[in-house]
């Protein structure tokens, strides 16, 4: 599983950006996503069909997320409190 301390391993070695109008966000494969969230790709793919899955960009005939869209994805499926489905109090 990924953490927020350990960089993805395609993100190793990879040179970063000093202005922010060349910097660019970081992607998941699906594979990476499956891994961090520990969920099959399967699941991920499930999702997309159905509309539940996080926003994913194809990049050639591959997936991709953004970090900020996952981020997004899982703030948004946050109980609001214990208990409790999102979206509902």
């Amino acid at each position: 599983m990924l953490s927020r301390a350990e960089p993805a391993a395609h993100l190793i070695g990879m040179e970063t950006a000093t202005t922010a109008s060349s910097r660019l966000e970081p992607l998941l494969s699906i594979e990476e996503l499956s891994e961090y969230l520990d969920v099959p790709v399967r699941t991920l793919y499930d999702w997309r069909l159905s509309g539940k899955g996080p926003c994913a960009v194809h990049v050639g005939r591959q997936l991709r997320y953004f970090i900020s869209d996952v981020q997004g994805w899982l703030a948004a499926q946050r109980e609001s409190q214990p208990g409790c489905l999102p979206g509902r109090s």
